[in-house]
């Protein structure tokens, strides 16, 4: 019997402002406020970017794995400062350090996202992540977001 995410589809999607094509996470497992997070993500061949990319091999671009990666910290900073999406504020993608890509990832690969905060000052939030298929880390990054207020 498998194990019930924490949250679903939908509860992704009242937390990340994202929506198709950028809604990259499908699901939360497993949240520990204020220290870490993982999430997942079923690529499939209807990617809307597969076709470019490439249409001989299909790989998913190293940009929206680490864009994936990115939400998966947006999540957690949310949850871990109220479980709450303000309607005037968006976590933007601020920073990324030390990024490296081990494997490709094909159509029927799941990946795995694993984020951790490392710190958090002013608004900025330091995290590292890694993603893994199968067990196997395909990716792994710094990433810094910040909290901003919309005009």
């Amino acid at each position: 019997m498998s194990k019930q995410p924490l949250l679903d589809i939908h509860g992704v999607m009242r937390l990340l402002p994202h929506r198709y094509p950028f809604l990259l996470i499908d699901r939360v497992l497993e949240c520990q406020p204020g220290e870490s997070l993982i999430a997942l993500k079923n690529v499939t061949i209807n990617e809307p970017f597969f076709p470019g990319h490439f249409p001989h091999r299909p790989v998913m671009p190293g940009v929206l794995i680490l864009e994936a990666m990115a939400q998966a910290c947006g999540m957690l900073a949310m949850i871990t400062s109220g479980n709450k999406r303000d309607e005037d504020e968006l976590y933007y993608f601020v920073g990324i350090d030390n990024a490296r890509f081990r494997e490709p990832v094909e159509p029927g690969d799941q990946l795995v996202f694993k984020v951790r905060i490392h710190a958090t000052k002013r608004g900025v939030w330091k995290f590292s992540g890694v993603v893994e298929v199968e067990g196997r880390v395909a990716a792994e990054a710094e990433l810094m977001c910040a909290a901003r207020k919309m005009d």
